[in-house]
């Protein structure tokens, strides 16, 4: 009876020790980490994790199962985790998305992530901005395509919320291409060759007031931008680069600030304020304006902008080349300065 006893106390102890754990221990080690923290967020779940001195990192964490982002510095990826998992992170800054790799409970689901996001960065290594309606269309196509057979194909030992919520995001992301880069395609054919909305005697960082007409015989490279916009400051050290590199060409860089009091506590007084100190806290260069209705301006309304940044490109005559120019970050603007020999 006592072995009996003893025998049922063992088993109790086992059974114990082998439930699943209601957390997640995630570990891992960065070389040449770019922050002193990682950060596993979603919409609403964030964590930041510290990482030692020499790249390593551990904690646990008690979520709902899902893909997750995982930040070092600016740098990001998605990862799937669901309590119980054990999953081990090892990564190099100098090729975060190529070096990315995954051991431990959770590791075959997380490695299919990284690869499928390589795929989609392949496939999506694509010049949009330059393309038509029909062009755009064949392209989403194959991206949606080679996407989709990719997930079926690599599925095997891949966690089925991973294999759903992957198919799902690519027709999401293919309608929001679609979307945007139809619109775009649609503005500029509605707008190309037309006379270009003015602006009048805007404010000029200087003291001095500019106007469009006062551009005329040049180039004109419109940025519509505002001080608290993230990716409008994202272009900044590329816009820079591009103006230095057309300085004393036949073209004018002018950065317009639709910076309003809405945006700044109901303070026209404050929306200046912070946009003069931007200005010289980037030093930025080329023409500084600041629109004096904000979105309500009229050169921002006659160009139907609803949102930012937006880039736009003038010819010589004050007619409108393209109203939806590529970014400077993007090598299609180069392109399209070289094929109206600026």
């Amino acid at each position: 009876m006592k072995k009996i006893s003893l025998l049922l106390v063992a088993i109790l102890i086992a059974s114990c020790t082998n439930e699943p754990k209601d957390y997640v221990t995630l570990s891992g080690k960065i070389t040449d980490k770019s922050s002193d923290s990682v950060v596993v967020r979603t919409r609403t779940f964030s964590k930041t994790i510290a990482v030692n001195e020499d790249g390593t990192f551990s904690d646990t964490l008690k979520i709902e199962a899902g893909v997750f982002n995982f930040y070092d510095g600016n740098e990001s990826t998605n990862i799937f985790l669901k309590n119980g998992f054990d999953l081990n992170i090892t990564l190099d800054t100098k090729e975060f998305d190529e070096s990315i790799s995954f051991s431990g409970t959770g590791a075959e689901s997380n490695t299919f992530l990284a690869k499928k996001a390589i795929v989609s960065e392949k496939l999506l290594d694509q010049d949009f901005d330059r393309f038509n309606k029909e062009e755009l269309n064949a392209t989403l196509d194959n991206t949606q395509t080679e996407l989709t057979t990719f997930i079926n194909n690599n599925k095997v030992g891949v966690d089925t919320m991973v294999v759903n919520s992957s198919l799902t995001e690519v027709e999401g992301m293919v309608k929001s291409y679609r979307d945007y880069f139809g619109k775009t395609i649609d503005l500029r054919a509605k707008f190309y060759g037309k006379p270009s909305p003015s602006f009048d005697d805007y404010m000029n960082i200087d003291g001095s007031k500019t106007s469009l007409s006062d551009l005329k015989g040049k180039f004109v490279y419109v940025d519509v931008w505002a001080t608290w916009c993230g990716p409008c400051k994202a272009e900044i050290p590329s816009l820079k680069k591009v103006e230095e590199a057309y300085h004393g060409k036949n073209i004018a860089f002018v950065s317009m600030s639709i910076d309003d009091d809405r945006s700044h506590g109901g303070s026209w007084e404050k929306a200046e304020e912070n946009w003069r100190a931007m200005v010289a806290d980037k030093e930025l260069k080329g023409i500084q304006i600041f629109a004096p209705k904000g979105w309500q301006s009229e050169f921002v309304t006659g160009f139907e902008i609803r949102g930012i940044p937006r880039f736009i490109l003038i010819g010589p005559d004050g007619n409108i080349i393209d109203a939806s120019a590529p970014r400077p970050s993007s090598e299609s603007l180069i392109k399209l300065f070289d094929e109206h020999s600026i």
